[in-house]
């Protein structure tokens, strides 16, 4: 039988995001008949894969290490280590086009900025296909510049995230595949509750606003300490707290110390909590009152539908995929860009009017599955992969 030999590059280190949880999923349901994915993370500061590679096997699969491989890097992600171009050109290009030759790998399947810039060029010189999946910005640089003249397919994790100004016609080449979740059992509540209240030592009546993701600047973590601040003043009588979960990323934008001094300013300092990244994430989600998302240019975040799922109701901009995931009023709230007082309104309606609370959290739980469930993911993403397979490769069909 000849499977189709994928290849799924990451940059190891702390950092588990979307992106890994999405693409792992899709790795893991495969169908080994057909495909035979490998999952490969470069070691660029030769301290090993770490956490990313202990979730990855914390999954059930395994991983390939490449070191001394150095990568080039957009300019938000520079470290002392990033190469110039003519470096990539001369030495990393040739290495990585190398290790696809010597691995007879077919498809190239990308899922992030790095790895599209540094393996987009390798993969077609090799004579693979490329599939550029993209969770970004629809006017990234990228995606507009590189992948319509290199990339076979472009999937998008929403339609507000289809390119915006590509270079070339790509609308033929381009495929919208929502991201998929696993549906599991909820998690004690009350219990998970009680654990968070004691941990950041709030009243049994505190109401608990949660912002989960990285603190980078697209995901505006400081409107949420504004936000929380406005409802803290529009519910006087009640205990607010603000907690994130996550951490900042990036070495140029230290945007948790940037909340902290925020809410010191602001005088509610004791009223906002740095929880940091927490995996599993269900227990502390299901203990909010209520999920806010402040990001701007969101292709399509994870934690809205995980929220929604969880029966907890979500509060977002106006703005990215967040339009395509919530139906106001109907599913959750969405509220006007940059109006912390906005988003103070809909915690307060939601807090004082629990039926249409259990409304809009039922209808937002209702069609989850059929809509963002790993079955379907996996199903249209395979269909692709067929689509991409090299003309001159012959399948068979799969050995029972």
């Amino acid at each position: 039988m000849s499977r189709l030999r994928i290849l799924l590059p990451f940059v190891g280190g702390k950092t588990i995001g979307g992106s890994h949880i999405s693409a792992l999923k899709l790795v893991a349901g495969l169908d080994r008949n057909r495909f035979k994915p490998t999952v490969l993370l470069h070691d660029l500061d030769g301290s090993g894969p770490g956490p990313l590679g202990d979730y990855i096997h914390s999954q059930g699969l395994e991983y390939r290490t490449l070191a001394d491989v150095a990568i080039i890097a957009p300019s938000h992600s520079k470290t002392e280590r990033s190469i110039s171009v003519g470096t990539y050109l001369t030495r990393t290009l040739p290495a990585l086009r190398r290790f696809l030759k010597e691995g007879a790998y077919d498809i190239v399947h990308t899922n992030d900025g790095r790895m599209h810039v540094n393996w987009a060029a390798p993969a077609r010189l090799a004579g693979c296909r490329l599939l550029w999946h993209h969770r970004e910005d629809p006017k990234g640089f990228g995606v507009n510049t590189i992948a319509p003249f290199l990339a076979n397919r472009i999937v998008t994790v929403s339609n507000f995230a289809r390119p915006a100004h590509p270079l070339l016609p790509v609308r033929r080449r381009t495929h919208v595949v929502y991201s998929p979740f696993e549906f599991e059992e909820q998690p004690d509540r009350v219990a998970a509750r009680a654990a968070l209240l004691k941990e950041i030592k709030a009243g049994e009546n505190a109401l608990l606003l949660g912002f989960f993701g990285s603190l980078v600047p697209r995901k505006q973590p400081i409107a949420f300490v504004e936000a929380v601040a406005e409802t803290i003043k529009a519910l006087p009588s009640r205990e607010v707290h603000g907690l994130f979960f996550g951490e900042a990323i990036l070495p140029h934008a230290p945007l948790d110390r940037e909340a902290l001094a925020l809410a010191e300013r602001l005088g509610i300092s004791k009223h906002i909590h740095l929880m940091g990244f927490r995996r599993p994430i269900n227990g502390p989600m299901a203990a909010m009152d209520a999920t806010v998302v402040t990001a701007l240019n969101e292709p399509f975040g994870r934690t809205l539908i995980e929220a929604m799922h969880l029966g907890v109701p979500v509060i977002a901009t106006r703005h990215g995929g967040n339009i395509e995931a919530i139906q106001d009023g109907k599913t959750g709230r969405l509220v006007p860009v940059g109006d912390p007082r906005a988003i103070a309104d809909a915690i307060m309606h939601l807090e004082s009017d629990p039926e249409n609370r259990a409304a809009i959290v039922a209808e937002a739980r209702a069609n989850l599955i059929s809509r963002y469930g790993t079955e379907r993911h996996i199903e249209q993403l395979s269909q692709i992969y067929d689509d991409l397979a090299p003309a001159s490769r012959i399948r068979f069909p799969a050995v029972t």
